[in-house]
């Protein structure tokens, strides 16, 4: 859009996810990573929380940030350790908690579950209250440890575009809504059927829930995401922004042409500031509460922000609370004929959709192998 290009809400890759290194061609994607760790707004000013694993040269910034005590940041050290030890079977074998019930558990103070975790991983969720499940955020906490935060050169986008170039020509059919699934093929809105071995239904739980004919599930998480073009970045680096404050809409902020240059023309740079939840209030009225927002964090040079566009997602992710994940791995069988595939069958990210979709061609190449 006017040579920005905008991902539909603010996304990253993990590079640890075993599933993408697997899946994807890294090289091809042309990943840029994020600077490892989080400027928190806190007390009128942004306070530094990275990896000091990674960046040794913050490591006195980060040990000296009032965002936690001393102690909570060498608790992320042991659980960093912790998380690192075991496969990711074995941490989904942990009993099954809140993450909030987690982080108390592990002895982090008020302090750093109210300033970082909440809005970090509120983030990750687009669940501030951080009733999601102990084991995906086990997951998500290995995965961050263990690798980078990056976008594609073109876009979270170039994922999908990337698998599907190794189908045959023709394959895909897009703008084509399904009416209806029977055993072994689909009715289109249009009229067309399209028959096949097997039926994969590999779309969100509400979508499926209805081409099924079941009771819808509980509602997912939503989240709003707003994109601004500047004339100069707000930052100078590619770090996520976190409002440790609690107090405005905007939860997390980056600039993602500073991680990748070809987010935004020559000249310009391009913002991205999330809001979790769809707000009430329309879209006029939410820009200008931002923007006032984001100007008491970054001065004046907010007020020649040029407004892109506002996604609003109303189903962003599943939601995933205690027992959503007891089993981490479900079943892609639903009846003969149809399999389901999606993060809402695995843990909710890019590593649980993918993971889910080889689990169900697995199964079907098992099934058709006995038929």
């Amino acid at each position: 859009m006017d040579g920005f290009l905008l991902d539909r809400g603010f996304q990253v890759l993990l590079t640890a996810y075993p599933e993408a290194q697997q899946m994807l061609d890294y090289g091809a994607l042309d990943l840029h990573p994020f600077e490892p760790g989080a400027l928190v707004r806190h007390g009128g000013k942004f306070q530094r929380l990275v990896d000091p694993w990674r960046r040794p040269r913050h490591l006195l910034a980060t040990a000296f940030s009032s965002v936690g005590t001393l102690g909570d940041k060498l608790r992320i050290a042991g659980l960093r350790r912790r998380v690192g030890r075991f496969t990711l079977e074995e941490l989904y074998e942990r009993p099954e908690q809140t993450t909030a019930e987690r982080l108390r558990d592990e002895g982090f103070s008020t302090r750093i579950i109210e300033r970082f975790f909440r809005p970090f991983l509120g983030g990750v969720f687009l669940d501030r209250d951080l009733e999601t499940s102990s084991r995906l955020f086990a997951f998500v906490f290995r995965m961050f440890a263990s690798g980078d935060a990056v976008l594609p050169s073109q876009g979270m986008g170039a994922m999908a575009r990337q698998l599907a170039e190794r189908l045959p020509p023709g394959t895909v059919c897009t703008n084509s809504a399904v009416a209806r699934l029977e055993e072994h093929g689909v009715h289109l809105a249009d009229g067309r059927q399209l028959s096949g071995k097997a039926v994969v239904v590999a779309t969100e739980s509400p979508a499926a829930a209805n081409l099924l004919g079941e009771p819808q599930p509980p509602a997912g998480r939503s989240v709003t995401c707003l994109y601004f073009a500047a004339e100069r970045p707000p930052l100078d680096e590619p770090i996520l922004v976190l409002n440790g404050e609690g107090l405005g809409v905007v939860n997390n902020l980056c600039v993602p042409s500073l991680v990748s240059s070809t987010y935004a023309p020559p000249g310009a740079a391009l913002v991205s500031a999330t809001v979790l939840g769809i707000p009430a209030i329309d879209d006029h009225h939410l820009e200008s509460s931002v923007l006032q927002q984001l100007q008491e964090w970054f001065g004046n040079q907010v007020q020649t922000w040029r407004h892109l566009r506002t996604y609003r997602i109303p189903f962003a992710l599943p939601a995933q609370s205690p027992p959503a994940l007891s089993p981490v791995a479900k079943s892609p069988r639903k009846r003969d004929g149809i399999w389901l595939c999606g993060d809402y069958l695995d843990t909710a990210s890019i590593q649980g959709a993918m993971v889910s979709g080889r689990r169900a061609a697995e199964e079907i190449l098992s099934t058709q192998a006995v038929e």
